[in-house]
């Protein structure tokens, strides 16, 4: 990612789920292009990132699906930058479990982080966005969210939400100077990939994936910082698939 160059000087963007993964490498980057940043995360070694970043950065520990304290976290960005002009919903998690075994409460947690969350987030820091006449946000849907995948019942679900969420909001907002996105990787080579995807279920997942591997996060990074760039301007309502063409089996 070397030679990929977008401003974001003198913007505020906003990360959940950033203290590893995709989350990391996105917030280390939108601070190299110039950005401040808000990072979010229910990890307290968010901080320890925020102290790494050559800008400015609020740090918020939280759960994403907790209402009261995004309403408070969104309220403090507001407070601090006096605006939100990115908004990056990464935070996820999936827990693999066989659909005629699975309990509500691994349901419920899974749609709590993954749809909830972005729910919340985007309704939000979108009302602060429509109120400066534009932004722009990326949600980080999957390609479970277009497959089914063996054992990933509430996850797969959770991420279709994320598309139906990103798509209804891109309509209402487009219009109004937001543009709403979400990107969809493969597997990626991070902590819950290969929690998920470890040894021979891994190297049958590979298999059937045209390019032969799993993406790496500063691959889904560029897709990323792509859609919230001013350069993405008449981008609006896409589902951009970092996923090596297994969709297109």
């Amino acid at each position: 990612m070397g030679d990929l160059r977008f401003d974001f000087s003198g913007r505020v963007a906003l990360v959940t789920g950033a203290a590893s993964g995709i989350g990391k490498a996105l917030a280390e980057r939108l601070a190299a292009c110039g950005a401040r940043l808000v990072l979010v995360d229910r990890s307290e070694s968010v901080r320890e990132l925020a102290e790494t970043l050559p800008t400015e950065a609020l740090v918020r520990v939280q759960d994403v699906a907790d209402e009261a304290a995004v309403i408070e976290s969104v309220a403090a960005v507001h407070e601090r930058f006096g605006r939100v002009d990115v908004l990056v919903n990464n935070a996820g998690i999936g827990p693999l479990e066989a659909a005629e075994t699975m309990s509500c409460e691994l349901w419920d947690q899974t749609q709590a982080v993954n749809l909830r969350g972005v729910f919340l987030f985007c309704r939000e820091v979108g009302k602060g966005m429509l109120g400066q006449g534009e932004g722009r946000i990326v949600n980080l849907a999957s390609q479970a969210a277009s497959v089914g995948l063996d054992r990933h019942l509430a996850y797969c679900s959770s991420k279709s939400g994320v598309l139906g969420l990103t798509r209804t909001l891109a309509l209402e907002w487009g219009p109004r100077g937001v543009t709403v996105n979400a990107v969809s990787p493969t597997v990626v080579e991070t902590e819950l990939g290969r929690y998920g995807w470890a040894g021979e279920k891994g190297e049958r997942m590979k298999a059937l994936i045209p390019t032969r591997r799993f993406a790496q996060p500063d691959e889904i990074v560029a897709a990323i910082l792509y859609l919230a760039s001013r350069e993405a301007a008449m981008v609006n309502g896409a589902d951009l698939r970092v996923d090596g063409g297994y969709t297109a089996i």
